[in-house]
C-alpha cells in the first residue's frame, strides 16, 4: 500500500495527474486503471481520475501486478548499438516487424528484446513493451527502446518536442532537382488504399522532411533525409509526393528492383537523444546492411 498526502500545489489538480507526479515510476495508463478498479482512495473513498483534489487530502494506492504481456520472448539474434540503465538502441534488420499486430506475432523485435533483456517499459501497452517509436518492417537501422516507464515518458517527450535527431539514407528513383530541399506537406491515410499514407490530398497531420543529395546516379539519387516529425510512412509518402519514390517501394509506386528483394532502400542511419539515465546527449550511427551497400556498388560500377 502506498500513502500520499496532497501538497498545496496539488490543490485543484486532477487525481490522475497528481498521482503521476508523485508516482513517476508508473505510467499514467496504469494509474488510471487502478483508479477505475477502486485501488485508489481519496480520504478513504473511491474517486474518478478527473476528481479535483484539496491540499491535505490523503491518498492510498494499492498497486496491482501488471497483466501478462501479450508479447512473448523468442531467441532471436540482436545487434545492440547502445545500452544504459534507461534505454537501448538496436540495429533492426529489414524484414523484422517491431511489435505484434495483424498477422504478425512471432519473430518481432519486441519478442527478441524480451528474450534478451526481460522487463521493459510497459507505458506503450502490453503488446509493445519498450517501444517509443517504430520503423517500418522493411526499413533497417537504429531504433530506440525504453527500459522503464519513466525512461519511456522522458524519451517520448523528446520525440514530441522534436529534439530527437533522426537521419535516414534513402535511394530514390529519378534525378532529384534540388541538392537540398524541405517538404512541409500534411500526411493522412490514403482514402483509396488503406495500407499506405498519402501527401497528395493536402489534409492530415503536418509532416516535415528535410533532404540533401549525397550522390547522383543515372536513374537514382541517394539522399540524406532528416525527419522533423514522426508520421507513419513519412519519408516514403513524401518522396512519392515529390515524384521520386524510394527504390523498391512498390506500395508507393516505385518500379520493381531485383537488387532489393523483399525490401526497399530506406535505412535509419543515425539517431541522437538525451539519455534519461545520464542526462548526456548520445549520438549513434548505424552502417548500411550488406544488400544496400551492394546496390550502391552496382550503381557506381554501372556509372564507370
Amino acid at each position: 500500500m502506498i500513502e500520499i498526502e496532497a501538497i498545496p500545489s496539488d490543490a485543484g489538480q486532477r487525481l490522475d495527474h497528481v498521482l503521476q507526479r508523485h508516482l513517476p515510476q508508473y505510467s499514467r495508463a496504469r494509474l488510471q486503471e487502478w483508479i477505475k478498479a477502486d485501488r485508489v482512495r481519496v480520504d478513504g473513498l473511491p474517486a474518478k481520475p478527473s476528481a479535483l483534489l484539496r491540499a491535505g487530502a490523503r491518498l492510498t494506492v494499492e498497486p496491482a501486478a501488471p497483466a501478462p504481456l501479450n508479447a512473448f520472448p523468442e531467441a532471436i539474434p540482436l545487434r545492440i548499438l547502445y545500452e544504459d540503465a534507461a534505454a537501448l538502441a538496436v540495429d533492426k534488420p529489414a524484414g523484422m516487424t517491431v511489435h505484434a499486430g495483424a498477422g504478425a506475432h512471432a519473430g518481432t523485435l519486441v519478442n527478441a528484446l524480451l528474450h534478451r533483456f526481460g522487463e521493459l517499459s510497459r507505458a506503450a501497452g502490453d503488446d509493445r513493451p519498450g517501444i517509443v517509436h517504430r520503423l517500418d518492417k522493411n526499413t533497417s537501422g537504429v531504433i530506440l527502446v525504453a527500459r522503464t516507464d519513466a525512461a519511456h515518458r522522458a524519451l517520448a517527450a523528446q520525440f514530441s518536442s522534436r529534439t530527437v535527431e533522426k537521419v535516414y539514407l534513402a535511394l530514390v528513383q529519378g534525378s532529384v532537382k534540388l541538392d537540398h530541399g524541405f517538404i512541409d506537406q500534411p500526411i493522412e491515410r490514403d482514402p483509396k488504399n488503406r495500407v499506405r499514407m498519402t501527401a497528395r490530398t493536402g489534409h492530415g497531420r503536418r509532416a516535415l522532411t528535410e533532404y540533401r543529395v549525397v550522390e547522383r546516379f543515372a536513374a537514382h539519387t541517394l539522399l540524406d533525409v532528416r525527419i522533423h516529425t514522426g508520421r507513419t510512412h513519412q519519408i516514403r509518402a513524401h518522396m512519392a509526393w515529390l515524384g521520386h519514390p524510394v527504390a523498391g517501394d512498390r506500395v508507393y509506386g516505385a518500379q520493381p528492383d531485383p537488387s532489393l528483394p523483399q525490401r526497399f532502400f530506406l535505412h535509419a542511419r543515425r539517431i541522437a537523444f538525451v539519455s534519461p539515465a545520464t542526462g548526456e546527449r548520445v549520438t549513434l550511427e548505424c552502417g548500411l546492411p550488406r544488400e544496400l551497400e551492394d546496390r550502391l556498388a552496382d550503381l557506381r560500377a554501372s556509372a564507370d
